[in-house]
C-alpha cells in the first residue's frame, strides 16, 4: 500500500488492523508489524531491559493484534494505543508470572502430616487420660471456666458476662486452674 500525503497515518493504520481482523490480511499485517515491532520492541527494552524478554513481548503483543484486530475500534481510539494498551498488558501479565513461585510439591504445608506411630498413639492416649483425671480434679467452678474458654472458645469478657463475674475473677481463676493442672500434670519434658 502506498501512502498519499492527503491520508491521516491514524486511519490508514486503522483501516490495515480492519483488514486483518475482517479478511486475516497478510499484508496488511506485515505494514503494522513493520511500523509497530520496532517501537513495541523499544518499549519494552525500556521497561524489562532485557533483549531476548524485549523481543519475545513484542513479538507475543503483535501476534495479539493478529488475533484479536477484529476486536479494534477505531471509534474508541487509535492504533497505536490499542496496540501499546495490550503490550503494556503482556508486560503486567508477564511481571506476575515471574514473581510467581513456583509449585513445589513437597512444600510441607502441602505434604500430609504422618501417621502417628504406635508408640505415639499410645503416648497420646495416656496423655488424655492424665489430662481428663487432673481436670477431675479441679474444682467446679475452674473446670467449668476452662471448659467455657477452650472447649465453647468464648472469650474471658463473654465468659464474665455468661457468669455475671467480674473480667479480673475469671482471668485469675482460669490462671489458678492452669497452675493446678501444671502440678497435677508435672512438667513432662
Amino acid at each position: 500500500m502506498t501512502k498519499t500525503t492527503d491520508t491521516d497515518p491514524r486511519e490508514e493504520m486503522a483501516h490495515l488492523i480492519g483488514r486483518i481482523g475482517s479478511d486475516g490480511d497478510m499484508e496488511a499485517f506485515e505494514q503494522v508489524f513493520r511500523a509497530f515491532g520496532p517501537r513495541v520492541r523499544a518499549y519494552m527494552m525500556r521497561l524489562v531491559r532485557d533483549p531476548q524478554a524485549a523481543e519475545e513481548l513484542m513479538q507475543e503483543t503483535m501476534m495479539t493484534v493478529w488475533r484479536k484486530a477484529a476486536q479494534f475500534d477505531a471509534e474508541k481510539g487509535n492504533a497505536a494505543t490499542w496496540i501499546f494498551t495490550i503490550a503494556r498488558n503482556l508486560r503486567i501479565d508477564s511481571y506476575r508470572r515471574s514473581r510467581r513461585p513456583d509449585f513445589d510439591p513437597n512444600d510441607p504445608a502441602f505434604v500430609p502430616d504422618a501417621d502417628p506411630t504406635a508408640d505415639q498413639t499410645m503416648e497420646a492416649r495416656d496423655d488424655e487420660r492424665r489430662l481428663h483425671a487432673a481436670l477431675e480434679e479441679l474444682p467446679p467452678e475452674q473446670r467449668r471456666l476452662l471448659d467455657l474458654a477452650f472447649f465453647d472458645e468464648a472469650s474471658h469478657s463473654e465468659i464474665a458476662r455468661r457468669l455475671d463475674l467480674p473480667l479480673g475473677t475469671v482471668k485469675s481463676r482460669i490462671r489458678l486452674a492452669f497452675n493446678r493442672l501444671r502440678a497435677t500434670l508435672g512438667d513432662r519434658s
